[in-house]
């Protein structure tokens, strides 16, 4: 099975809200108040609102399995106020909506969706992926662990957001020469 890789549009926009609303009732569904507007996460319409200034800065892509759209990412140098500072963004890429769709759970779309920010961070010469995650989502958190990332702490009181988790992953711990790596992504 190939993952192929590509350049979300515009057109992707309404594509990556019904991602978000599937995963926000399935974490819903499992307890987890993530991206719910009672645990203080965005409202849709501003979501889709965040995501179309991001189509339009070419910073979201798009992950497609045998042709069908798998999941999302957006990878830029930006973060909210009183997560990382400002010398750690220098060094840095960030990850942000994240979201595989439930058909292409367990395939690893998200760990290749994460490889290619590492792949933006090497390209731009930044030596951190960095992303936060709900505070309160443990499973999410060994998600991220399982990822090859690792805490690098919860941020303080300046954060007033509920994603205040924060990951890192050196950008030259992924092995991007691998064979097996380049045998199952394709670049779009």
């Amino acid at each position: 099975m190939t993952t192929v890789l590509r350049k979300a549009t515009l057109g992707d926009l309404g594509l990556i809200c019904r991602l978000r609303v599937q995963r926000t009732a399935w974490l819903t569904a499992r307890g987890s108040d993530q991206w719910t507007v009672a645990g203080r996460g965005l409202p849709i319409e501003i979501f889709a609102r965040s995501v179309g200034r991001a189509l339009d800065a070419g910073e979201t892509w798009i992950a497609e399995v045998s042709g069908e759209p798998a999941g999302t990412i957006t990878v830029n140098h930006r973060a909210d106020p009183g997560l990382w500072s400002l010398w750690e963004l220098t060094d840095a890429v960030v990850v942000h909506y994240m979201i595989v769709d439930l058909r292409f759970a367990g395939e690893r779309v998200g760990h290749r969706l994460l490889a290619h920010a590492g792949r933006i961070a090497r390209q731009q010469e930044r030596e951190w992926v960095r992303l936060d995650a709900w505070t309160t989502n443990t499973e999410l958190h060994d998600y991220y662990r399982r990822a090859g990332f690792h805490l690098a702490r919860i941020a303080g009181p300046v954060a007033t957001g509920p994603s205040r988790a924060l990951f890192e992953r050196r950008t030259d711990s992924w092995d991007f020469e691998d064979a097996q790596y380049e045998a199952s992504w394709a670049h779009g």
